[in-house]
């Protein structure tokens, strides 16, 4: 597919078809080709962490007890049924820096390769959906996937699988979200 339609054909996908894990090959693949993105300084900020079953069932549990705190044990049994089915998952984090510069280039980084991902991926018919939920921002997430909360942040959990269905999107007209200055 050329670039400019993988970009308007991706989709976050929320329902993946059940069991159908894709090649891991073909994810590492991804990840390596993603960190082509574009990096100031070349600080190299991204770390990934591809989730197996034991760490994603810790997620899946941490969630269900976040959910259960703020909605109640129905809404987290239906969450915790949901996450389990999801086939494939992945963390990214950003490397921190003390300069407030290079801490928002870094992210901006990592934000990009996330991108290049999602596209690489999109490209070989898997889906992706890049979430930020509460869950990633627990200490105990970060303990879970190995990640050192002190030298990085969470930049997103990825799940990702064959569609089982790809939602329709809209985007509105370069009019309504482009200033052009004399």
């Amino acid at each position: 597919m050329e670039i400019k339609d993988l970009i308007r054909s991706r989709r976050t996908i929320h329902q993946f078809e059940p069991g159908n894990l894709p090649a891991e090959a073909v994810v590492r693949a991804a990840m390596e080709q993603s960190v082509w993105a574009p990096n100031h300084y070349l600080t190299q900020p991204w770390r990934f962490y591809l989730l197996g079953e034991q760490s994603k069932e810790r997620i899946c549990l941490l969630n269900a007890r976040l959910v259960n705190d703020k909605q109640g044990e129905r809404a987290a049994d239906i969450k915790l049924r949901r996450w389990r089915e999801v086939p494939g998952w992945l963390a990214l984090t950003c490397l921190k820096s003390d300069d407030a510069v290079t801490m928002q280039e870094n992210y901006a980084s990592c934000c990009c390769a996330a991108q290049n991902l999602m596209l690489l991926l999109w490209d070989e018919g898997i889906g992706v959906k890049w979430t930020t939920g509460a869950v990633t921002r627990t200490r105990e997430f970060y303990h879970i996937i190995g990640a050192d909360p002190d030298r990085e942040d969470i930049v997103g959990l990825f799940w990702y699988g064959f569609p089982a269905e790809v939602p329709a999107a809209e985007r509105p007209p370069l009019e309504q979200v482009l200033t052009q200055l004399p």
